[in-house]
């Protein structure tokens, strides 16, 4: 596509002027959006384009809250309007056609590329704006209790295996990064002082961990919630902020923890 290629230029671009490639790569990523669409044809990508529309927006922004403003319920309406060009990835490749699918049925990635310009401008009539710039790391620091199994998350901890992978799935949609200690690397903290330790000592924590800032949380298991009961806490500009989520998956507590996060850090409020 040439608007790819456009923006693969524009890298290469940023590269010879010494831009790092953290950087670079970022404003490369940080104007598309991908969802998942049934088939190539027309009425489905419409929907592919409202969805990629929402997911832009919130991502340039790192403001969650304006996919519910009323105003876009317009701007989906004329989301094809606003694309410069897409591409679609077939998730069933190499995988041969059933006797009875055809190519309409497969399901696709559906990649949206836009101009840097028009999502800038509709945040403005949002009134949002973009927050550019290499999203800071952050260092979990996560106690989890199941029943009688206590452990706090770490790079080391057998048991975290699914749920680093879940953490990091959740930081795709919105560029974030997160980086997880070692258990030498806790500062002599359990499960339950984790829980009353100060943002100031985490975030020295996260520091020597290589994160720019500390997430601290935890997520319990309630049978009555039939989920999990996340909480979490982050500090930025001398203010801490909390939130919360109930009866969830840990896939969802941890999209919930990665959406606040990115709320707080692009200035747009709290969660």
């Amino acid at each position: 596509m040439a608007g790819f290629s456009r923006f693969v230029a524009g890298l290469a671009g940023l590269l010879c002027l010494g831009v790092p490639p953290a950087v670079a790569a970022v404003g490369l990523e940080l104007y598309q959006a991908q969802t998942i669409v049934t088939g190539t044809g027309e009425p489905n990508r419409e929907i592919g384009f409202k969805d990629c529309l929402d997911k832009v927006l919130v991502k340039v922004s790192g403001d969650q809250r304006l996919t519910q403003k009323p105003e876009m319920l317009a701007l989906r309406d004329k989301a094809a309007d606003f694309v410069q060009s897409f591409r679609y990835r077939d998730r069933l490749e190499g995988i041969p056609i059933h006797d009875e699918q055809g190519t309409h049925d497969r399901p696709h990635d559906l990649t949206c590329l836009y101009k840097p310009a028009v999502v800038d401008k509709l945040l403005a009539q949002l009134g949002s704006k973009p927050w550019h710039g290499e999203r800071p790391t952050i260092a979990v620091f996560m106690a989890v209790e199941q029943g009688a199994r206590h452990f706090v998350l770490t790079q080391d901890e057998d048991r975290g295996d699914t749920m680093r992978e879940s953490f990091a799935n959740a930081t795709g949609p919105l560029l974030m990064r997160v980086t997880f200690p070692r258990a030498g690397q806790l500062g002599g903290l359990d499960e339950k002082a984790l829980s009353g330790a100060d943002m100031a000592r985490l975030d020295k924590l996260a520091k020597k961990v290589g994160a720019a800032r500390a997430l601290a949380g935890s997520i319990v298991w309630s049978d009555k919630d039939l989920g999990w009961i996340a909480d979490w806490r982050l500090a930025d500009r001398g203010r801490t902020y909390r939130w919360q989520a109930r009866g969830v998956s840990f896939d969802e507590a941890f999209r919930v923890a990665i959406k606040g996060a990115a709320q707080i850090l692009s200035g747009s409020g709290r969660p």
